[in-house]
């Protein structure tokens, strides 16, 4: 495991944080367009004169969907950049964690050095 220096986590966790950011953007666009498509399918559906009930207004926005290549592909790219931001928030909590940590060390080791301190200053030797 390589750590870094305790100074340098807080741009990293920036970055980490920024990246997640990018990609809710990405999500949020690539809803919009599911979205579009989605009420595309449904004016179809819902204006054909053809389909008799919702059963068949409902099978009819599936096929519409289905054979929509705009539409599966962001769907498959929401899935996509939904694994992406699962993998980045870990990144980012991981990173976190990790200042956590260093701090602890760097606390600990300055609690240490005064111990080490003061208990030669008890015995004389400072």
């Amino acid at each position: 495991m390589i750590t870094m220096q305790l100074s340098h986590y807080p741009s990293a966790i920036a970055q980490a944080a920024q990246r997640v950011n990018e990609i809710d953007s990405q999500i949020m666009a690539v809803q919009q367009l599911i979205n579009r498509e989605e009420g595309n399918a449904d004016r179809v559906s819902a204006f054909d004169p053809d389909l008799k009930n919702d059963s068949q207004r409902k099978a009819r926005r599936f096929e519409e969907l289905l054979t929509n290549h705009e539409y599966q592909t962001a769907v498959s790219t929401l899935m996509r950049l939904s694994a992406e931001k699962a993998n980045a928030l870990a990144h980012l909590e991981y990173l976190r964690n990790q200042f956590s940590i260093a701090k602890l060390e760097a606390r600990r080791a300055i609690a240490q050095q005064l111990t080490d301190f003061e208990s030669r200053e008890l015995v004389g030797l400072e």
